[in-house]
């Protein structure tokens, strides 16, 4: 590591820059879901977790960004916050089950004050690292969240449902980050963006083994129904 650290050396500002640019890039990529949701006309087949997730990942990097003083980490993450309780309303707006999102909503917040709490009242020594685990450990479930459904993605042959512009994005900002990382010797960093990495690229890989199939549109809908 320590060869291609000294070769990635004169691209730090570079790669740092372009570490932000693409992690803000990111947080606006649930706009594409939100269309496919407008669309469609309803939430089916589209999670709400991206969005909570989102919120939740938003609230911890913000508390961490206090405890680090980094005011580029603020900013972003307030960033974050303010698009992602737009795409949370938006998800509302066309939800039909309406009880079981206030439900997840509910618990992502309860989950958030419970860690927020934990930071407060934590040895000021320790929760830097503490809470870095935490936060660290919660987005690897956020990024693997999808490979749950492999055995009913595996049975339709189909990725329909799977948030490919998160997924995509995600793939490209672990990878930028996992450089600085290495740029700066940062084993934590580097193991963190490696795994995530991973996982993103296997997600990736299923859209090529079982595309999602294009839904029926207009006259197309109007066959299937005569069909049936």
């Amino acid at each position: 590591m320590d060869a291609l650290a000294d070769l990635l050396q004169p691209y730090k500002e570079i790669v740092g820059t372009l570490a932000a640019v693409v992690t803000i890039g990111q947080m606006f990529s649930g706009s594409f879901i939100c269309w496919d949701i407008y669309k469609q006309g309803n939430t089916k087949g589209i999670g709400i977790m991206p969005f909570l997730g989102g919120i939740i990942m938003s609230v911890l990097n913000l508390k961490y960004g206090y405890i680090l003083r980094d005011p580029t980490m603020i900013q972003v993450n307030l960033v974050g916050l303010a698009l992602n309780i737009i795409y949370v309303m938006v998800y509302f707006n066309y939800a039909q089950e309406k009880m079981k999102v206030w439900a997840y909503i509910g618990l992502s917040g309860a989950m958030s004050a419970a860690v927020i709490g934990y930071a407060e009242y934590e040895d000021p020594k320790l929760v830097e690292n503490r809470l870095g685990t935490i936060i660290t450990a919660f987005m690897f479930y956020l990024i693997a969240s999808p490979l749950f459904g492999l055995k009913e993605i595996m049975e339709k042959k189909s990725t329909e449902g799977l948030p490919f512009p998160i997924i995509f994005s995600g793939a490209i900002v672990t990878f930028m980050w996992l450089l600085y990382g290495i740029i700066l010797r940062n084993s934590f960093l580097v193991i963190q963006n490696v795994v995530a990495f991973v996982l993103c690229a296997s997600q990736l890989a299923l859209f090529v083994v079982y595309p999602s199939k294009p839904k029926p549109k207009g006259k197309e809908k109007v066959k299937a129904k005569k069909a049936d």
